[in-house]
């Protein structure tokens, strides 16, 4: 389990007398093992930032984060690497790097010092190129891809990486509907089959409706409301979280449904 407490981060202000506002500000929020936690906020909220302390690249000004009980900031790179595999909201490369080269990419928190791939890491990296549906892609060149299918051959380098533990910024962002179902889809097999904890920042409350066990909503850096889905993505969370008046139902295939309506007071 990943696990936050009470935590508060700001970012150093670039004028030393200013003072910076808490981006997250006494938060305590879960990964619980085996499920798929969706953070969800207006900008702003500290979505990002929370992800980012739950992966180790940050760490709280107050509070702890956790994991397994283990205190992030006493494990090194390489083992949180081993646990814990970020998939960005975007990948910009340096390089022209082929799908395979990416994937391969994961495997370096498991060589030692100037070791490189063998054959089982290639193997690895293939298996999960085969279960992100990618696996016909391995010799094309990665910015040659279209959105959809570079973001599944950034989640087969993350599978690549063995961890047990996924983080996702946004992504779905910019994605068309078709990619965003098969996105969405992925998660929930990956999650279901492979075991894969998940947590996802996101905007997209059909991404969330769809996979999501259970929610955490923020709010201006605190914590509005957590738990189980269908407890926390109601219409009254809707209206204080985003402004908007919407509609909840549940569909008959069992996910919840959410239709926004209209900004509050805008007739």
């Amino acid at each position: 389990m990943l696990r936050a407490v009470d935590v508060s981060f700001s970012y150093r202000s670039a004028r030393q007398s200013v003072v910076a506002l808490p981006v997250l500000d006494g938060v305590s929020a879960e990964v619980p093992g085996g499920q798929i936690l969706g953070i969800l906020g207006p900008n702003g909220s500290g979505k990002t930032t929370l992800l980012r302390l739950f992966s180790g690249t940050r760490t709280p000004s107050h509070g702890d984060v956790l994991l397994d009980e283990v205190p992030l900031r006493n494990l090194s790179r390489r083992a949180l690497a081993r646990r814990i595999a970020v998939v960005p909201q975007e990948t910009l490369l340096a390089y022209d790097y082929s799908v395979i080269e990416m994937v391969l990419m994961g495997r370096h928190p498991h060589l030692g010092l100037f070791e490189l791939e063998g054959p089982h890491d290639l193997e690895v990296a293939r298996q999960a190129l085969h279960a992100t549906g990618t696996a016909a892609l391995e010799t094309r060149a990665f910015n040659t891809l279209s959105g959809g299918e570079k973001q599944r051959v950034v989640i087969a380098s993350a599978l690549a990486q063995a961890a047990n533990i996924l983080l996702l910024d946004e992504p779905t962002a910019s994605l068309d509907l078709g990619y965003q179902l098969e996105i969405a889809a992925l998660l929930r097999t990956l999650n279901r089959d492979r075991g894969v904890t998940i947590a996802i920042a996101t905007h997209d409350l059909t991404l969330a409706a769809r996979v999501c066990d259970r929610l955490v909503l923020l709010r201006e850096g605190r914590l509005l409301a957590s738990g189980p889905t269908e407890q926390v993505l109601t219409a009254p969370h809707l209206e204080l979280l985003f402004g908007v008046t919407a509609e909840v139902s549940r569909h008959p295939a069992g996910h919840l449904v959410v239709v926004p309506l209209a900004r509050v007071g805008v007739a």
